[in-house]
């Protein structure tokens, strides 16, 4: 046989069409048979499976726990063909408490914990049977009130839907990834779900609004709160997604915090973790321990133990709260199949009125059964009763006719079922005793059907035995709930330097550029080590809970957290290896103070302003440009403003001229060029024979110290008068000795 005789017996698509038709194949798949629970049931297949795969086991919550590997077996051997670790592990979900909040299951042995849902022990070990809640989607199974379809192989048949009677998918929930979809159901509390089911049957066109005077919220297996406003909440029930934020609560036990319940599937091991790390990075210097105490009889207990009786307890629980899984955002999208088999998202309202046309539904169908069983019984009662009535002509024809069922039919106008029930009938069943049995029983089962026709008859009275079955259910079943809807502010983390202690420090700054932070301000940094070709440039006192300074030669500014900073002990680290400085820039100056702190910052030109120390911090690592020396001109050190008034401004060129003005002169700027402070000639300036030698501010008791080589000169009071002028004047000349200026210094009397 030729190739082409072998491939005329396929047929020939496009590529294109064949990926197209395969993968929306399998995405419906996904969709409809994996990933999104039904609202009739609340199940995914899979989970409905195991719940029937166990009924057929016999597993009721009154039989003995079998082993779990028996049950995923019978699962994945006839319904679901599927691995058998993926089923187990759906399997102990709807057994884990802190998972589902009816569990479906109920599990002896390990099956996990909320530290690590997925630590479950192999199923080899484990066992279980159904919960007494699996009750409610199990009791009207064999009442007629479910579709039947085959299972994979074609060889048992598995229903399609489970019959309900509570509304599942929203006391448990469920949550699962789709083809181009997705669903985050959260629980409910039986009782609100149940009592807005009833106002529901009372007035079908019921809003989503009244809905939610019944329905206040999720309710979850843990006890920690709900803080997510109503209003928030109601808008998510309205449009069938958004997001709900639950917050752990704690207590005070002799000074102690102690955390009781954590959001729902919050790891305590995970927030353990996070607090710990923040420790370790000294981000929580108010925290002296952390410890674990949750045993048995406490599911949660995290310990936190403050450093002191002064730390305020609630600002650091808020910080918690904004840091850590102590605060979890939950998603919520209401995605389901419908009852017309489509996926959609619905608001609070729709799903429950589709659950309740779908238990609608299955109570018709369970009525109607029951009903088609009572008029074949009575039925066949009827013939029965012939049978009593005429004894001896029965038994004369069963014992001597050739087709006794024939003859009984013709003789009494019976039909073959009501003969077929007399053949079968036992001698013992043919006492007096009897008959009196048979008119009993089809007295009892003529009212019933009086009863049923009556029901299936009035929409008022079905209605009636819905909210009645509903509330039978919930008197067996429900409880309070769990998870509390509480009014909170939302969480702030504290500032960076509010987590760090408040402790003097003296920070310094080498020739090359290299940084270190000593505790105290008793620190002489010119005695400290430096390494080979290195020395000592500038220093600067402050706190560990501020930021750093430092001045390049460019006139930028650049900022790091002083506790963050190398200990003095050490040679310290380069600022290059954190910073970013043009190229050929150096650092030359370092300071650290208050936010409020004004300096005069000024060029070697002889222009400068007046600026907060919260105008030169820089987050970014390129730092910003604060001062915008003139051409090639070089930065003078920051001058510190004293609070006095009347404080001066002093400037001093090398070429020994000297001007006192007042600070107000000096305009205040969050950065720029300046004003000119002292007039130096622009062809002195130009050629570099002269230049701005240092600026600082003195107050009425400092003493200004002009250095000249090993000699100086202090001026004060009347000293300094003779230098009084307007900003940017020349200045008078200094006495002879003091032509060649190399510093200004304040001295403090």
């Amino acid at each position: 046989m030729t190739v082409k005789d072998l491939t005329g017996d396929f047929e020939r698509i496009p590529l294109r069409e064949y990926a197209e038709k395969a993968y929306l194949d399998y995405s419906m798949y996904v969709v409809l048979d994996r990933a999104l629970p039904h609202v009739g049931d609340g199940l995914k297949p899979v989970q409905r499976r195991i719940v029937y795969a166990m009924s057929e086991l016999g597993l009721s919550a009154l039989s003995k726990h079998k082993k779990s590997a028996r049950t995923v077996g019978d699962v994945i051997g006839k319904f679901h063909p599927h691995g058998d670790s993926a089923c187990y592990e759906a399997m102990v979900l709807m057994a884990q408490p802190f998972s589902y909040r009816y569990p479906l299951i109920d599990g002896q042995g390990n099956f996990g914990s909320p530290d690590d849902p997925k630590s479950f022990a192999a199923m080899r070990y484990t066992e279980s049977r159904l919960a007494p809640y699996a009750k409610v989607l199990l009791s009207e199974l064999e009442q007629g009130t479910v579709d039947w379809s085959p299972n994979f192989d074609g060889t048992l048949t598995e229903p399609r839907i489970l019959p309900a009677r509570l509304p599942n998918v929203l006391l448990n929930g469920g949550s699962g990834i789709a083809v181009g979809m997705a669903t985050d159901i959260p629980p409910h509390n039986m009782r609100e779900v149940a009592s807005a089911c009833i106002r529901l049957l009372a007035k079908p066109d019921a809003s989503v609004d009244e809905v939610c005077e019944h329905i206040k919220g999720p309710d979850f297996p843990t006890t920690a709160e709900i803080i997510t406003p109503v209003e928030d909440i109601r808008a998510i029930y309205h449009s069938g997604n958004g997001t709900i934020r639950m917050r752990a609560t704690y207590k005070r036990e002799n000074g102690d915090i102690v955390v009781d319940a954590l959001p729902h599937q919050v790891s305590p091991a995970k927030v353990l973790e996070q607090i710990a790390s923040q420790m370790r990075a000294k981000k929580l210097p108010m925290v002296d321990d952390l410890r674990d105490e949750s045993d048995h009889e406490n599911a949660t207990r995290i310990v936190i133990v403050p450093r002191s009786n002064r730390v305020d307890i609630e600002q650091l629980m808020q910080h918690l709260f904004a840091t850590t899984d102590l605060e979890k955002t939950i998603r919520i999208n209401l995605n389901m199949i419908g009852i017309d088999g489509r996926p959609r998202v619905k608001n609070l309202a729709v799903v429950l009125r589709e659950w309740l046309d779908f238990r609608f539904a299955t109570v018709k169908r369970r009525l109607n059964h029951r009903l088609d069983w009572v008029n074949e019984r009575l039925h066949v009662l009827e013939g029965l009763l012939v049978a009593y009535l005429n004894i001896d002509e029965v038994i004369r024809i069963i014992r001597y006719e050739d087709d006794p069922k024939a003859e009984l039919i013709a003789r009494f106008s019976l039909t073959e079922v009501q003969a077929t029930a007399i053949l079968e009938l036992r001698l013992k069943h043919l006492a007096k005793l009897e008959e009196f049995k048979i008119r009993g029983e089809q007295e009892a089962l003529n009212t019933e059907r009086e009863q049923l026709q009556g029901i299936l008859g009035s929409t008022r009275k079905l209605k009636k035995l819905i909210a009645d079955e509903i509330a039978a259910d919930v008197k067996l079943y429900g409880d309070e709930r769990r998870s509390p809807l509480v009014v909170r502010e939302a969480a702030q983390a504290l500032d960076q330097t509010a987590l760090v202690p408040s402790e003097p420090v003296t920070i310094v700054l080498s020739k090359n550029g290299w940084v270190r932070a000593a505790k105290g301000h008793d620190l002489d940094p010119s005695s400290l080590n430096y390494r080979n070709g290195d020395e000592y440039r500038a220093s600067a006192h402050g706190r560990s809970n501020r930021q750093v300074v430092f001045f390049d030669s460019t006139g930028r500014t650049y900022s790091l957290p002083a506790h963050s900073l190398p200990s003095a002990r050490s040679l310290g680290e380069p600022l290059t290896g954190r910073l970013a400085p043009p190229d050929g820039s150096g650092f030359r100056n370092v300071l650290c103070g208050e936010d409020k702190d004004r300096y005069v910052m000024a060029s070697d030109a002889g222009y400068g302003f007046i600026t907060e120390f919260q105008n030169m911090i820089s987050r970014a690592k390129a730092g910003k440009q604060l001062l915008n020396p003139p051409g090639s001109h070089g930065v003078l050190a920051p001058a510190a403003v004293p609070s006095d008034q009347g404080a001066l401004v002093v400037a001093a060129t090398d070429a020994g001229y000297l001007l006192a003005f007042d600070l107000g002169e000096l305009p205040e700027l969050s950065k720029g060029k300046g004003n000119k402070i002292i007039n130096v000639p622009p062809k002195l300036l130009k050629a570099g024979s002269e230049k701005v030698i240092g600026v600082v501010v003195i107050g009425s008791k400092d003493t200004v110290r002009v250095w000249a080589g090993q000699r100086y000169l202090n001026l004060k009071g009347r000293d300094l008068d003779n230098y009084l002028g307007q900003r940017a004047q020349r200045g008078r000349k200094l006495p002879r000795g003091f032509q060649k200026v190399e510093r200004l210094e304040v001295v403090d009397d």
